[in-house]
This record gives structure tokens, sequence and C-alpha cells, in this order.
């Protein structure tokens, strides 16, 4: 094929004014809503509108109606007893951040998972304790109850012992986060989580996890090291446990690493082999009966001093009100929670909602968990979110819905008022080295510093300290200083013309058939990547992910009829050999394989996927072929952003969507040759100087069927063939070639 820069091509067309061209070529008049439209519209009522509302806020409505028992009942049961085995250990071992004794924490993996299962959307993530919010948690707790000293002079503490008062404190500032989680549901602010970029979040998560660790060291060591809060608090600590590390105990350490270990290896043979193994061995459940069984055995904690879990009492506390002296208190730890919790939550819910194709709604997820921090905190658990280590778990043995949830809750209520005292035992050492190894992921971003700093410097040193909500403020002046939720539009070509405008804003154009161009008016970054993907999806009609998936199980499915011989290839296309319908299989197996580009090496054909398709297969049609992107208006793009494209154009490629990027500004082609954007899929050809060139190349290429043709004249078309200096050979051709974009004005000369 000649490349489009062996061609050239001249546009004559009269000069334009804005009023000229105005003039030249008819608008049409779109009545835009006024504020007052929406307003109205916002709070107009009618049946259906509040039958929706209803089903928006009890969630479990809709599902529970799709249940669909027979194939999803035994994996929710399997998984939530597996999940619910994980939420007691994790109830434990994270109490230990939050300076809380540890029972309470099985109280924070009960109450708030039986108000997320009413009120939450996520069908997979697991509700509890997450172990960042729990060291926010702790940090206000040690602040107001310190470890030596006395506690702030707080109405309430009166006649309380210092872990009623540090529960007291601790279910407060849930509570006083529950009620913003709720509040910013109800006013529809669930968009604030787009300002935490990907950088930022992982910043934060960092920085927490070396706080986690150096606060599990003392239960690793065997130390007796106070609470302590405040700037420079990891340091002092450090301080301390290099001080007293003469004093360590030998058993605890042991204990520690052969804890880590072994659980590290079983965790890497559990990512290495997790398309074989039907589910994760659980072997921090395993371990941490071992270790309990072993500790009472051999009676560690007379024998060698160690720190045991405790007296655990049976049934749960009666409810308690928060205090409000706490409110003013720890109003300013209590944002940052907030945020955090919903952050992350939704982060790990979005990542399973678009593996299993389904919806999550961020502002009824505010209100889920805000609803259960409210309920929670009143029978004295700490703030929950999720922990995307327990909800792999949940998700992984075969969890479908938040039925699986509601079965880890009771797992943990039989725990809580039966079995209990059998945990008495456990050597606390054990929770802290639980702690430190599930940190992995969490400390392994530091891998993204040395990336981050030749990539894109201003993301690498967005503000990533001391508290979230410095950087939330930072986060917000940002955008709202570039761009939240720009106009995005559908173009066309003014007929006669080299000029493209908003396809609804004129009468006379030309839209190419199965060619779709897309304007990005404006930066993409971490806050409006996600936007942009939704708009896009939007315009072409498809969701590229969806499809893609669609095309896979097929392949999956038809390969297996082959195998079965229920299907047979013949020369007109495949033919059906068994006697009656085959019923189209849901098979989740290998998730991960359902992503990647369709493999047809052991087809005697590729599949058409606009055709009808054998065995009562159906998958979503493509109706279009190229797609242009039109990059004039982009002038920054942050790695956020970077990476999203090259998701999403990925997607597009693997579903036989031709794509092409013009007018791209130098300075951000340059950045993504120098951030590897490039490879074999997604390559630097598809970038054109301009819409028209990208155009032509598209209509050269795809050239409009006979029957088709308008009653354009064809163009004459003259194509210099370029040979080494000295033997320059010109060839004239005459090509008749129909591009129908009222090209009859384009000439194009032998250069």
């Amino acid at each position: 094929m000649m490349r489009p820069a062996a061609q050239q091509y001249v546009v004559t067309r009269p000069l334009y004014s804005e009023e000229s061209f105005a003039q030249d070529h008819e608008k049409i008049y779109r009545h835009r809503k006024t504020m007052l439209d929406h307003v109205k519209q916002y709070f107009t009522c009618d049946a259906k509108r509040a039958k929706n509302t209803a089903l928006s806020l009890l969630p479990v409505i809709g599902w529970m109606k799709a249940y669909r028992f027979k194939e999803w009942l035994l994996g929710d049961i399997v998984s939530g007893v597996s999940t619910g085995l994980v939420a007691v250990l994790q109830g434990l071992a994270y109490c230990l951040l939050a300076s809380l004794p540890p029972w309470y924490g099985l109280f924070s993996a009960f109450f708030p998972v039986i108000i997320y299962f009413f009120l939450g959307t996520s069908r997979h993530i697991s509700v509890g304790p997450f172990p960042v919010l729990c060291l926010m948690i702790g940090s206000a707790v040690t602040r107001l109850v310190p470890d030596e000293g006395p506690a702030f002079n707080i109405t309430g503490f009166e006649g309380l012992t210092r872990d009623e008062q540090r529960v007291l404190v601790a279910s407060s500032v849930t509570f006083l986060a529950g009620i913003m989680q709720l509040a910013m549901g109800v006013l529809q602010v669930g968009f604030v989580v787009m300002y935490l970029s990907d950088t930022l979040v992982s910043g934060f998560t960092t920085a927490a996890a070396i706080h986690i660790l150096v606060s599990q060291l003392k239960f690793v060591l065997g130390l007796e090291v106070p609470g302590i809060s405040g700037p420079l608090s990891l340091i002092y600590t450090l301080e301390i446990i290099f001080n007293k590390i003469t004093s360590t105990n030998v058993c605890d350490v042991v204990i520690s690493i052969v804890i880590m270990v072994v659980v590290f290896i079983v965790k890497e043979i559990n990512d290495r082999f997790k398309s074989k193994l039907p589910v994760p061995i659980p072997i921090e459940v395993i371990m941490t009966v071992i270790a309990c069984g072993v500790s009472y055995a051999f009676d560690f904690k007379t024998r060698y001093g160690i720190d045991v879990v405790g007296y655990i009492p049976k049934g749960y506390e009666a409810p308690v009100a928060p205090n409000p002296q706490i409110f003013q208190e720890t109003a300013v730890e209590a944002f940052p929670i907030a945020i955090v919790g919903f952050a992350v939550a939704f982060s790990v819910a979005k990542v399973y909602s678009i593996k299993h194709d389904y919806t999550i709604d961020g502002n009824q997820e505010l209100i889920a968990f805000g609803v259960s921090n409210i309920f929670g905190a009143s029978f004295r658990s700490f703030a929950a979110s999720t922990a995307l280590s327990r909800s792999a778990v949940q998700e992984s043995t075969g969890g479908k819905t938040q039925v699986a949830g509601l079965l880890s809750a009771v797992i943990v209520m039989i725990v809580t008022l039966a079995i209990g005292f059998l945990l008495e035992p456990l050597p606390k050492s054990v929770l802290g080295a639980v702690i430190i190894i599930n940190l992995k992921g969490s400390l392994m971003q530091f891998r993204e510093i040395p990336y981050l700093w030749r990539r894109d410097k201003a993301d690498c040193v967005r503000p990533h300290k001391l508290s979230v909500l410095i950087k939330t403020i930072f986060a917000c002046h940002v955008c709202l200083f570039v761009c939240f939720s720009p106009r995005c539009s559908l173009l066309a070509n003014i007929r006669g013309t080299d000029i493209y405008k908003d396809r609804k804003d004129y009468i006379n154009i030309y839209e190419p058939e199965g060619v779709k161009i897309f304007r990005i008016p404006s930066p993409i970054f971490f806050a409006n990547i996600e936007f942009f993907r939704n708009k896009l999806v939007e315009a072409v009609g498809f969701n590229p992910l969806r499809v893609l998936r669609k095309r896979n199980k097929a392949l999956r499915m038809i390969r297996k009829l082959l195998k079965k011989g229920k299907l047979q290839w013949t020369s007109i296309g495949f033919l059906n050999t068994s006697c009656g319908p085959i019923n189209e299989s849901e098979d989740e197996s290998n998730m991960e394989e359902l992503d990647q580009p369709t493999d047809f090496k052991d087809f005697p054909a590729r599949i058409d996927w606009n055709a009808e398709l054998p065995a009562n297969i159906v998958v979503p049609r493509v109706e279009i072929h190229s797609l242009v992107l039109d990059f004039a208006a982009v002038s920054f793009l942050d790695i956020s952003g970077l990476k999203g494209l090259k998701a999403l154009l990925k997607e597009l490629i693997r579903v036989e969507v031709e794509v092409y990027i013009v007018a791209c500004d130098p300075y951000i082609l340059e950045k993504l040759h120098d951030c590897s954007f490039f490879d074999d899929e997604v390559q630097s050809s598809m970038f054109y100087l301009t819409l028209h060139d990208a155009m032509l190349h598209i209509l050269e290429k795809h050239p409009e069927p006979t029957q088709k043709k308008s009653d354009y004249e064809k163009v004459k078309k003259r194509v210099t063939v370029h040979h080494p200096p000295g033997s320059l050979r010109s060839r004239d051709r005459n090509v008749g070639i129909s591009l129908k974009l009222c090209f009859s004005l384009f000439m194009v000369f032998e250069k």
C-alpha cells in the first residue's frame, strides 16, 4: 500500500471569515437547556422515576430478582465461608493498627457488611477493615488517648478504662466520617473520587504502608513501644525500637519469620498458578490455625513471654452514642478517612464491575458506606472500606453477589458468639507478620517513582504529605483550573471544503459510512479520562471491551463445539451437526484471557463478526471500521490519562476498529514516545498531521461501494512515483475513486 506521504492534494475553496462561513452554510438551531430547565427536570417526579429512585436506593432488589440460585448459590456459599475466615483474621490483625483491643475488629467485619448487602452496588467487594483506614483511626485514637500520659479532657471519659476511651474515640470518628459520606452521597458528589489521581493514591498508600510496617515491628520483635502520633512520629518510633532492640523476644521473631516466609511463598504460588488452582490457598488462615494450636500446646505466653490476643468476650455490646466533643476534636481526621475509605472501595469495586460487566453508582456507594459506618459505629466498630486481598478471595473463590458477603458476616458472627475463645492463644506477632506480608503490593509501588520522575516530573512530585485532605484540596484546584467535563462532539465534513464541524450544527454535511470523528476539546488527565471514555463509548455506540469479551467467549465456545464434533467447517462456513439447538453457556473461567486479542490460529478462516454466527451465538455488531480522534485542543496529557488512553486504543484495535489521532501537539507526541506508549498494537503510524489527511487516507483504504456512489464527479488523481536521483520517472494514471466527501473541488496534482 502506498504511504500517504507519497501523494499530494490541493484544496480549492473560498477564503472564509466566521461571518462569511455562517452566511454560506446554514446552521441548525438547537434549543439548549437553561439552568432553570435542569432544575425543573431534577425535581420532576412521576411513578417511573419514583420506582427507579427506590431501586437505586436499595440495589439489592434489582440483583436479587435476577439471582440464579442453581448457578450462583454454591459459589456464593464457598466464597462466603472462605472470605469469612479471612475476615476474622484480618479483623483481629488490622485492629492492632487502630490501637484497639483485637476483638473489636470482628465488629467491623460484621455490622458494615450487613448494611452494604442492602445498599451497595458492587457485587464482589468484601466490606470491612482496611489497613490504611485503621492506621488513620489509630492516629486519632493515640492522639486523644496516648499510651503514656493523661487523655484529652473530654466529657464522657470519666469512669472509663483506657481501652474503653479509645473505643469511644474510634467509634465517634467513624460515626462522623459516616455522616460526611452520607451527606456527600445525598448531595450527589460521588465525582469527588475522580479528583484523586492514580499517582496520588499510590503515593499515599505507599507512605501509609511504611507507617504500617513500622507500627508492626513492635509485635514482630516482641517489644513494648508506646503509640506516638504527630509529626515525625515514624522517626521517634524507630528510635525507640532501635534503643530497645536488645530486648527482642526471639520466639516472636522466629514465629514472624516463619509465617512471613511461608505466606510469601504460597502467595507467589497462588499468583503463578491461579489459572490452574480451583481456589487460592488460604495460607493466612492455615498458618494462623497452626500458630494458634502450637501456641496453646506449648504455652508460649508463659514459657516464652510472648504477647497473645488474650481474652475475647462472647457476644456483642450494647449500642453507644457518639461523643459530640470528639467530633470537634477529630473533624480534620474524619474527612480524609471518609474520602480515602470511599476512594479505595470505589476503585476496587470499579475493577470488578469492569471485569464482570455491570455498573456501579458512585453516589450510591457513598450512601452505602455512610450508613454502614454510622450503623457500625453505634455498635463500636471502626471505619470500614474494603481490602483488595479480601475482595480477591471473595471473587476468586466463586462469589457472584453480596450473598457471599452476607455469609462471610455469618462466619464472623459465629466466631464472635461461639468459638472466639479458640483464638485467645494466638500470638500478636502472627497478626503483625500477616499485616506486613500483605503490604507487598503497596511497597512495590516504590518502583514507579523512577518511571514517574523520568516521564512526568509534575505528576511525580504532586504533594504526598501528611494527609489526604491537603492532597485533595490541591488536586481539586488543579482540576478546576484546567477543566473537568468539557463538551465532546462528533464532527462531520462541510461539503466542498476541508472543514469539519459539529454534525449537530449544520445541514450540508457529509459523514462517510463506517467512520466516526470524535473531538476531544480539552487536556486529558486523571480527573476526566473516565469521562472521555464514557463519552467515546456513547458516541461510537458500543463498548469495545464488552464486544471483545463476547468475541473471545464465542471463540472459546466454537472451539469446544468443533472439538466435540457438533460443528464442522465447510467451504460455505460453519455447519451445525448436532440434532438440536446449542445453548450458549456462561463460562467465566480465565476471565483475563477474554481481554486479549482474538486468536484465530487454529481456525481455517477468520470469522466475520457482523455475519450470522453458528450455535445460537450472539455477539454485538461493530458498525464502524475507522475512528478518528481530533487532538487539536488537547494541550496536556498526564500519566493517568496516558494509561487510560492506551487501554482504550487497545480495546478498539482488538475489535478491528482502525484508530487515527490527528492534529496532536508535538509536545504530547514526544511525551508518548518517552513513556513507551507505542507497541505492536498501538503504533505511531496512527498519528496524522491533519484531520483531512486522515480522512483522505481512510476513504482511499475503504472506498464507498459502487451502488452507494453519489452524484459527485469522480476525481482525477495523479500519483507520482519517486525514484533515486537521476532516474526519476512519472506515471500518470486516471483512477476513478468516489471520495463522496464533496471532494469534487479537491484536485490532486502531480508534484
